[in-house]
């Protein structure tokens, strides 16, 4: 059973930064491609940020591209988000995702298989 725990999230001023951690409990880690997505109130889920089962290719929304990066530690089972330059848009619940089927650059179109149960991430202005 693939379970994704995610931490890090907490309310920030504009201008912060955060740093989000997905733990996962998935006995061959190494070979999931792995990734964030958020939804805001009132907003579709949108894509965010992911990263193949080795981390040699990153991949970003326009609206977080610059400002976000994305890495992972194969060797503790956990991919990380680090936010710099929080605006108040950045506001959402963000999620972990998982799969280890579909290539990370097609999660923007297809979403993965695999979901974490959300952290809060609030911006103030």
């Amino acid at each position: 059973q693939v379970q994704l725990v995610e931490s890090g999230g907490g309310l920030v001023q504009a201008g912060g930064s955060l740093k989000l951690s997905c733990a996962a409990s998935l006995r061959t880690f190494s070979s999931y491609a792995m990734g964030w997505f958020r939804q805001a109130p009132g907003k579709e889920r949108e894509f965010v940020a992911a990263i193949s089962s080795r981390g040699i290719r990153t991949y970003y929304s326009d609206s977080v591209k610059g400002r976000f990066t994305i890495s992972r530690d194969n060797a503790k089972n956990t991919v990380y988000l680090q936010m710099n330059s929080l605006k108040p848009d950045d506001t959402a619940v963000y999620y972990c995702a998982a799969d280890r089927v579909k290539d990370a650059s097609s999660w923007s179109r297809f979403p993965p298989d695999y979901w974490g149960q959300g952290t809060q991430v609030t911006v103030s202005s």
